[in-house]
């Protein structure tokens, strides 16, 4: 048998071009496949969309409930205001409210959620905010300890980049499952989702030393970054310009537990009211806007059985609460 001629550089240079070609080729035809089935159903393909919610966390379900045109109204925070049950919200108010509070976020991510809902949003009837200690801190940039995926709600050159990971084409065949699937399951439209069965699981109310944590004083000294300034005041004004100056804003500072409070006249007290004092003067540039204070040292604060932790509430009080943020409402919209 004659031995095979030897290979060229000739035959090398064309095994490259094929690969890369390949490579091209396969790369070039995930993205369109990931673009054309939408995983997260952003709406920038509405081939696959069903109008509903695939079950998901709420960090990346907000991008298609934040664009839900049967929602006028919408609550954004974090797990300390998560409790606020959009339906009740609906029920006092008259408007059809959707919860898009993302738990562990801060006013970075926050924000982006809100231009998101304003992008689909040209006008709408009420936006509540939620002003916490993350609020407060010194860092203009508000950076978190999470991930979020801001790709999601960003610009098209920013969604691409984002679809070129492993849990975007992972999604991508998970959605296609869920859409063959006749008998698919759903999330909430509303993004309501009570917390509470999860944090009794987990033993608060319950275990000795998350009921020792709960009534654990803080110090007088403020937390690290979060003594001043309130970068907070700079980026909401530049959040107000985007809202409809008819539609009312309601910034909600959220209860606190009374062991969770400063003491009266530290450093921190005053550190933190200043940072609110802040807010409160940016908001009031806004005209249809109010404050609802949790912070005020109401009795409710003070019953250790209405709280999981310091500064994670119990259903109790978040309905006095929706009540209290419906009632602002329904004020701004009638005076």
């Amino acid at each position: 048998m004659a031995p095979a001629p030897p290979t060229t550089d000739r035959d090398w240079r064309g095994f490259a071009r094929t690969l890369f070609l390949s490579t091209v080729f396969l790369f070039a035809g995930y993205l369109a496949l990931a673009v054309l089935v939408d995983p997260y159903d952003t709406g920038r393909s509405a081939l696959l969309s069903r109008g509903t919610v695939r079950p998901q966390g709420p960090r990346t379900a907000s991008a298609v409930r934040g664009r839900d045109p049967a929602y006028a109204g919408v609550v954004i925070g974090n797990s300390h205001i998560q409790l606020i049950e959009p339906a009740a919200l609906t029920r006092l108010t008259g408007i059809p409210f959707l919860q898009l509070s993302v738990p562990a976020t801060g006013p970075s991510e926050q924000f982006a959620l809100l231009g998101w809902y304003l992008q689909h949003h040209a006008r709408p009837a009420a936006i509540v905010l939620s002003a916490d200690a993350f609020w407060c801190a010194d860092d203009p940039s508000f950076p978190s300890e999470h991930g979020f995926p801001y790709w999601l709600v960003g610009d098209w050159p920013a969604y691409l980049r984002g679809l070129i990971r492993f849990s975007a084409a992972q999604e991508t065949v998970n959605r296609l499952g869920w859409l063959l699937n006749p008998r698919r399951k759903t999330a909430a439209a509303d993004g309501w989702w009570d917390y509470e069965r999860n944090y009794l699981s987990q033993g608060f109310g319950v275990d000795p030393a998350k009921k020792a944590a709960l009534e654990k004083p803080v110090g007088p000294e403020p937390e690290p970054h979060h003594g001043g300034p309130f970068p907070i005041a700079a980026r909401l004004r530049a959040e107000l310009t985007r809202i409809p100056a008819e539609t009312p804003v309601v910034v909600v500072f959220p209860p606190v537990y009374a062991r969770g409070e400063p003491p009266p006249g530290s450093p921190r007290a005053r550190a933190e009211a200043a940072c609110r004092a802040e807010v409160r003067a940016v908001l009031a540039t806004h005209a249809p806007s109010a404050v609802v204070d949790w912070r005020d040292g109401r009795p409710a604060a003070a019953d250790p059985d209405q709280f999981f932790d310091q500064t994670h509430y119990r259903l109790p009080i978040a309905r006095s609460l929706t009540t209290e943020i419906a009632e602002a409402i329904v004020r701004l919209r009638t005076r």
